[in-house]
């Protein structure tokens, strides 16, 4: 059987996402792997130098958060 899409990229199964909400770790980790690009585009930031020069980059502090506030949401929501 075919794996669904949603804009040409397979959606997680729903076996993974219920050992997530059961605190499997290696499932939470799968979550994290799945929406990662999707977190680092919401942190990329424009930061500036010593000297100025402006540099794209991600927001490491930021993505901590967010990937914390996801893990707390999926857990949570049992």
């Amino acid at each position: 059987m075919k794996q669904p899409t949603y804009n040409g990229r397979e959606l997680l199964p729903l076996s993974v996402i219920n050992a997530a909400k059961g605190s499997n770790a290696d499932a939470i980790d799968c979550v994290l792997r799945y929406y990662e690009g999707y977190i680092n585009k919401l942190c990329t930031r424009t930061l500036y130098d010593d000297l100025g020069i402006p540099r794209v980059r991600v927001d490491e502090y930021m993505k901590r958060r967010l990937e914390n506030k996801l893990i707390r949401t999926i857990v949570v929501s049992q």
